[in-house]
Parts: C-alpha cells; sequence; structure tokens
C-alpha cells in the first residue's frame, strides 16, 4: 500500500477512466427511470444470486458497463450441487453457471480471485486487496454469507487455521478437499443437522465412509420441519446406514496420538465419537462486513427497501444470502434469484417493486427427499398431517382459512408441484382438499401436470414452460430450470416426453 499521496492519486486516475458502452444494447420494458449509457455498475460477489442478476441485465439490455468481483478463483458454480459432487452423481465442471466467454462476448468485465478490501461511497470506488480502484456509479453487494464455527475446543489451531481434520463445506475448494480426504478414511463425523449437513452426511455414507450427523437440536431439519418429520428423517438415515445424535452438542475435540490416529470428538452427553473426519455444516451468518465499514444501514443483512436499495446510499444494492428484506434474511436460491431478476429489470429501467420472497427449500440427496414450503414450524393455522414412519413418509400442511400457508414434505414428493401451484396462488381449498392432497393418487396412471402448475421452485418454471423447450439444454439455457437444486430435473425429464400423452388428453 502506498501513502496518502499514491492513494490520492490512484483515485484521481480512477475517477478519470474512459465509460464504456457494453456493447451498443439498449434498454427494454417499462421505462422508470433510463439509465445513463456509460453508467458504471459494480457487483461485489460472483455467486449464484450476481449471476442471475447478470443474466437479466442482459436480457434486459442494460446499456452501462459491468464489472464483477469475485473472491474464488474460478467462475460462480451451483453452491447447492457440491453435495452431489461429494456424493459423485456431479462432475465439478458441471456445476460452472457462465463461462468466462460468456461474460466476455458480452462485454462485462469478469474477474475472479479478486478479494475486495472496502467500498469508499465518499469517492465512489471499490478497493482491491491489492491496492487496485475500481470505481462504481452504481453498486450492487452479492457478497452471500459465511460459514459460522461452533463453539469447539481444539477445532481452530494457533495459527488460526482449521485442525488438519476438520473440513468446512461451503465452497468449491471445500469440496475438493474433502474429496482429496475421503479415500483415507473409515469415519466421519458431520456437525450439523441441516438440509446441508443431512446431503453431506449421505453423500459421505454412499462413499463407503461410516458416517455420524451431531446436532444440537432435539430433531435434524428442526427450523424447516415438525418433530415427527424429524424423527421420520433420522429413522430413514439411521436405515441408510447413518447414525443421528440430537440434543447433543460437539464441546471438544482431542487428538488421540500421531497424524494417522485420528480424532476424538466429545459430546455435552458426555459420549466420545472417534473419526478420522469432521466436516461443519452448522450454517452460516450475512456477510456483511464491506456494507458496515462503507457506512450502510446493516442489521443481521444489508438493510433494503421495496427496490433493493440500501436507506443509507439510494447508489448501492444489496441481493441474496446478504440482503435484508423488511426485517427477512434468507439462505435459498429461489428468493436470491426471485431479487435478482427483479433488481436487473429495475435497473434496465422498469417500474417494479419487491414485496417479499417466498421461501422454498429441497434436499437434494439419493434416497432422501424433503420439500419444504413457507415455515410449516411457526406458521400459525390448522395442521393436516399423514404420516408413515415404517416408510419414511411423513406429509404436513398448514392451513388458514382453506389457503395452504406452508407445507413439508419428507419422503414423498410426487404431490409437491400441485401442492407448490395451490401454496403460490392462494387457492382456498374445499374441506376435503388439503387432506386428498397428502394421500397416494389411486389412479395407475400417473396424473398429467396442468401447464400453470409450478415443477422447478428455484427458476420459477411452470410445466407449460418445459414442454415449451425443445431439449434439456434449451429448457436450462431459456428459463435456468434444473440449475438451482437440481431437484426437478427429472421431472423435466418427464415433461419433455410429455407431448404425445398430452395430445390424448381433454
Amino acid at each position: 500500500m502506498s501513502g496518502d499521496g499514491g492513494l490520492e492519486a490512484r483515485r484521481w486516475r480512477a475517477s478519470h477512466l474512459d465509460q464504456r458502452d457494453v456493447d451498443g444494447r439498449g434498454t427494454s420494458g417499462a421505462s422508470l427511470e433510463t439509465p445513463p449509457a456509460g453508467e458504471r455498475l459494480v457487483v461485489v460477489g460472483h455467486g449464484m444470486a450476481a449471476t442471475r442478476l447478470v443474466e437479466g441485465l442482459v436480457a434486459g439490455g442494460y446499456a452501462g458497463h459491468v464489472t464483477v468481483l469475485g473472491d474464488e478463483p474460478v467462475p460462480a458454480y451451483n453452491r447447492i450441487l457440491l453435495s452431489a459432487v461429494l456424493e459423485g452423481t456431479h462432475a465439478p465442471d458441471a456445476l460452472t453457471l457462465r463461462s468466462p466467454d460468456w461474460y466476455a462476448g458480452r462485454g462485462i468485465d469478469l474477474r475472479t480471485g479478486t478479494r475486495v478490501l472496502a467500498v469508499d461511497r465518499e469517492h465512489g470506488d471499490v478497493m482491491l486487496v491489492d491496492g487496485t480502484l475500481v470505481p462504481f456509479d452504481r453498486l450492487v453487494l452479492a457478497t452471500g454469507s459465511i460459514p459460522t464455527l461452533p463453539p469447539i475446543r481444539g477445532l481452530v489451531r494457533h495459527d488460526g487455521s482449521l485442525h488438519p481434520r476438520v473440513h468446512a463445506f461451503r465452497s468449491l475448494a471445500d469440496c475438493e478437499g474433502l474429496l482429496a480426504a475421503t479415500p483415507g478414511a473409515r469415519r466421519a463425523v458431520v456437525v450439523g443437522g441441516g438440509l446441508l449437513g443431512l446431503q453431506v452426511a449421505r453423500a459421505l455414507s454412499l462413499r463407503g465412509v461410516a458416517t455420524e450427523v451431531v446436532e444440537g437440536a432435539e430433531h435434524v431439519l428442526h427450523r424447516q420441519v415438525s418433530a415427527p418429520a424429524g424423527k421420520v428423517l433420522a429413522r430413514s438415515l439411521t436405515r441408510l446406514g447413518t447414525t443421528v445424535y440430537t440434543g447433543a452438542r460437539v464441546v471438544r475435540l482431542h487428538e488421540h496420538g500421531g497424524p494417522e490416529a485420528g480424532v476424538g470428538l466429545r459430546l455435552d452427553t458426555g459420549v466420545v465419537l472417534d473419526t478420522d473426519l469432521v466436516v461443519l455444516t452448522a450454517g452460516g451468518r450475512p456477510s456483511t462486513a464491506l456494507a458496515r465499514g462503507a457506512g450502510l444501514e446493516v442489521r443481521r443483512g444489508v438493510v433494503v427497501d421495496d427496490h433493493l436499495t440500501s436507506p443509507t446510499d439510494p447508489r448501492v444494492h444489496a441481493i441474496g444470502d446478504c440482503a435484508e428484506h423488511r426485517g427477512v434474511t434468507t439462505g435459498f436460491v429461489p428468493p436470491a434469484w426471485e431479487q435478482a431478476q427483479l433488481l436487473a429489470a429495475r435497473l434496465c429501467g422498469a417500474d417494479v417493486v419487491h414485496e417479499g420472497s417466498r421461501s422454498v427449500a429441497r434436499l437434494r440427496a439419493t434416497d432422501l427427499d424433503v420439500a419444504v414450503l413457507g415455515d410449516p414450524v411457526g406458521e400459525e393455522g390448522e395442521v393436516v398431517e399423514v404420516s408413515n414412519p415404517v416408510a419414511g413418509k411423513h406429509s404436513r400442511l398448514v392451513v388458514r382459512d382453506g389457503v395452504i400457508v406452508a407445507a413439508a414434505l419428507v419422503g414423498d414428493l410426487s404431490r409437491v408441484g400441485l401442492i407448490t401451484q395451490h401454496y403460490d396462488r392462494g387457492t382456498v381449498l374445499g374441506v376435503r382438499e388439503p387432506g386428498d392432497l397428502l394421500l397416494p393418487d389411486p389412479v395407475s396412471e400417473p396424473p398429467v401436470l396442468p401447464d400453470a402448475a409450478e415443477v422447478c421452485a428455484c427458476a420459477g418454471v411452470s410445466a407449460g414452460e418445459v414442454r415449451g423447450c425443445s431439449s434439456l439444454e434449451h429448457l436450462r439455457e431459456t428459463t435456468r430450470a434444473t440449475t438451482g437444486c437440481g431437484g426437478c430435473e427429472q421431472a423435466c425429464v418427464t415433461l419433455l416426453g410429455d407431448r404425445a400423452r398430452l395430445e390424448g388428453v381433454s
């Protein structure tokens, strides 16, 4: 870093950089306020939300110059499918969302392996760790979330690094590190029984590693499902070879001896688990350090209004996991993509507002199926439940004034499309309909989904939109269906082959 004089000189040069138009594209859509053609838009973060934002800007004909700053050395990828890479069902390169050539071909300045040190709103620039200044007229924070380390003694070494037997699981590098460690491991302990924890546990089990899950709450997925559903999941995991400890916390990690001896994890119940690998999946929190340092309003996340704009500075926006809208932060793909699309439309001149995101979560793991709509644990209303623990199935609808306001489906997702359609539309159901929705269909021939039924919850794609595509690749390119959690892929493949059947359906 240079002294103040050098810093000011670089600021002056940065403020006088030539303004470049992206590629002559014009704006489209209902005009709210046409952005200037030379506007410099900087996106801090290069994850799933940022990629969706850039796609929306390209589709909407945004006329400014876009710079995307990502701290990972690789192009943006689908983080939701990292557990599928660990499981072995996806190759790492299959997770890439857009190639560097895609960005270059559209005049977008993509900089990977670039870490942002600070945002200076007064001078209108972003400083990188190497001292480079990137000027902006408008800034979008899409910094995501950062993992939280559980308070376990011995977890972190004196130099601040994790114990070599301990692995986080948030990035592609984390996944590759865990994959490299797996061949020599016989036992693994996953700390955290949330969606990610169960996916990682299932993946390690499929790789032949005896896996145990430790969850501090009284049942797994305690934020998403009720206690009976959590017990059904735990029973299914046990049947699949994974031991589950609930109502217990890891308090200490200790070494058994040499580097080949593994480690022991002591629980607050007194139980000691001997293991070769420890995987941390105990959650994360919004990444807000840059926003705080820039003097923006921050609570749990970076506060934004219905335009996804900071109330502190109209030039600054936030989307995805780092954003807090109407007091709510979210860690799921569908709301992040929804925010990204809406902000892209606004930046292209459309008069649209963000009224809140629906919460849709899916667990993706072989032989484990879970879908959650809304908050089936905390939402008030009449509860309709059907449970079959022997078969590993549990379904719960929360109904208020005849409308489904939340749902959790465990083990059987055959009706998730229809239930999601009712949930999204606020359909007023008859007295018998909620219960009928949870019962198996007596007709041997599977029902044909109506065109309006939602198939891909992550991208909000309907059955009709899927059927309108010529191939799976065409579907992914035009709608982004199957590129989120991936749980809809089989349904989309089936729908793409449904045309002949549909011709005979009145």
